[in-house]
């Protein structure tokens, strides 16, 4: 059943039109008057909702029923991945989300080739919200992960947080995996460096701040994969029934 996140006010038996760029896709995919489609806010469960009217640039639906469906991780992951090259932030964000990740910060570190000014880094945002909802509707999630705004790597490892942070090193003498096999499931966040990695300034600093180094085992990974692969390896340790 084709899914769409929807930002209007939804409940049993409401009646609206839907968003252009959603009608735009029910269009396409060549759905008729009667069919049934999935609604979700982002905030958590799910609509049934009729078609009830197709038109060229307008289609109208119905509410029909909401299930309280959740496939949320028990565990929030944060990934807070330096910006890579080119477009590889926008497979990191959307692989993350299909793994589960409940927040998305990007950083701007030492080693970034790709430097974002304020405007820019205001339309990056709105693109990787796009790549989120995207993500979401295909996976089944009824959650959107957050997106944080662009912060200085060293600005964002001085905060104060609550939850366990994790910087992905190759030099790191403990594996995630091992870590993962001795430690309960928790929030945490996930740092990835660039493609160069993190400076030694900037793991001193985290470490500093009390962030564990851990590594992904004795191969070098990519910045595209050490996050995901990371994600993928927590929930085989910790998302069991």
């Amino acid at each position: 059943m084709p899914r769409f996140h929807c930002s209007h006010a939804l409940a049993i038996g409401a009646t609206f039109a839907l968003p252009e760029h959603i009608a735009h896709h029910i269009q396409v995919l060549r759905l008729d008057q009667g069919q049934t489609i999935t609604l979700f806010d982002g905030d958590g469960g799910e609509y049934a909702a009729t078609l009830t009217k197709i038109e060229k640039k307008r289609v109208q639906v119905e509410v029909k029923t909401f299930s309280q469906r959740d496939v949320e991780l028990p565990y929030a992951i944060t990934l807070a991945q330096a910006l890579p090259e080119s477009s590889k932030m926008d497979w990191i964000i959307e692989k993350a989300v299909e793994l589960g990740a409940a927040g998305i910060q990007p950083l701007s570190a030492q080693r970034c080739v790709v430097k974002l000014a304020a405007e820019r880094a205001e339309k990056k945002h709105a693109h990787w919200e796009g790549i989120i909802i995207s993500a979401t509707e295909q996976c089944g999630r009824t959650r959107l992960a957050q997106l944080a705004p662009l912060n200085d790597f060293h600005h964002w490892i001085a905060r104060q947080d609550l939850h366990q942070r994790i910087l992905l090193s190759p030099h790191a003498g403990q594996s995630l995996s091992d870590w993962a096999r001795h430690h309960p499931p928790q929030a945490l966040a996930l740092l990835v460096g660039p493609e160069g990695g993190f400076s030694q300034i900037e793991e001193r600093m985290a470490t500093a701040q009390g962030t564990l180094p851990l590594s992904m085992g004795q191969r070098v990974l990519r910045t595209e994969t050490a996050g995901l692969a990371a994600i993928a390896t927590l929930n085989a340790m910790w998302d069991k029934p």
